[in-house]
């Protein structure tokens, strides 16, 4: 599809990183395959590349930092936070792709030394609020436990929750997390925020018809285009984002990769939209 559309606004300086890791998944592995579908489904001649407010997102509007050659354990965590942290001080506002989940606690500890009043919109089936799992404080069921410990963000708002245990329910009136689980879900919702918002988007937060090729299959969750109304409704700053838990793997017919490439288009469209 050829488009002859002037480019799009400059601001803010869009990046994108992959960071194929899934040793921290604690069912099934694959999540580490999925950076480059993830853009290739978004640079797909199968679409064009305006977001649905009016604004063109395409490839070239990125700043593409490849993919991460990670090392295992805590050194993986300090190669995320340093790449991160090293595009943050180039100026640009990076979109990570994983991965599972555990690589945005590194990510958020880069985050949260350029803004000391972050807030997380956090999409996801489950709230990753362990203390640790099966002995694993840094597990993919953990990050915002380790995130919110740490104050990186002075407040954390959880849509499209569905398999919240006792142990998660402490947890979160701990650390003062807003979960909106699915049986509260209303058609009008919209969220306020006061200041820069850092935006996590765990592909299983939406439902399996909608997104089959997810490692944790869960059941009567968000549908796509619940979630990217919710998305455009964010009207504070979005300084940062990422994209997780699509496992290819799992995929039927690329359908989970073309969603993702979807999300990557309305993100960073509102990323612009909501820009300072």
């Amino acid at each position: 599809m050829v488009e002859t559309h002037p480019p799009s606004i400059a601001s803010p300086r869009l990046a994108l990183l992959g960071i194929p890791w899934d040793e921290s998944s604690s069912f099934l592995r694959g999540a580490a395959e999925a950076p480059p579908l993830i853009r290739a489904a978004f640079a797909s001649d199968s679409s064009n590349s305006w977001g649905e407010n009016g604004l063109r997102i395409a490839p070239q509007d990125f700043h593409d930092a490849g993919d991460l050659s990670l090392r295992s354990g805590d050194n993986m965590r300090s190669d995320v936070e340093r790449a991160i942290a090293d595009l943050l001080a180039r100026g640009f506002s990076p979109i990570s792709l994983g991965g599972d989940h555990s690589v945005t606690y590194p990510i958020l500890r880069a985050f949260a030394r350029r803004y000391p009043r972050l807030s997380i919109l956090h999409f996801d089936a489950h709230p990753d609020l362990y203390e640790e799992f099966r002995g694993d404080r840094f597990s993919h069921a953990c990050p915002f436990a380790r995130i919110m410990e740490e104050r990186l963000a002075q407040r954390l708002v959880q849509v499209g929750i569905r398999t919240v245990n006792q142990d998660q329910r402490e947890q979160a009136a701990r650390f003062g997390v807003e979960m909106i689980e699915m049986r509260h879900w209303r058609e009008d919702l919209r969220l306020d925020f006061d200041g820069p918002v850092y935006l996590t988007f765990d592909i299983d937060a939406l439902d399996p018809a909608h997104a089959p090729g997810v490692s944790h299959r869960e059941p009567g969750g968000l549908s796509t285009r619940q979630a990217i109304d919710l998305i455009h409704g964010v009207g504070a700053p979005i300084v940062g984002a990422d994209i997780v838990e699509f496992n290819p793997v799992q995929d039927v017919s690329g359908l989970t990769a073309m969603v993702c490439g979807r999300l990557l288009k309305e993100i960073a469209a509102q990323m612009k939209a909501t820009a300072a």
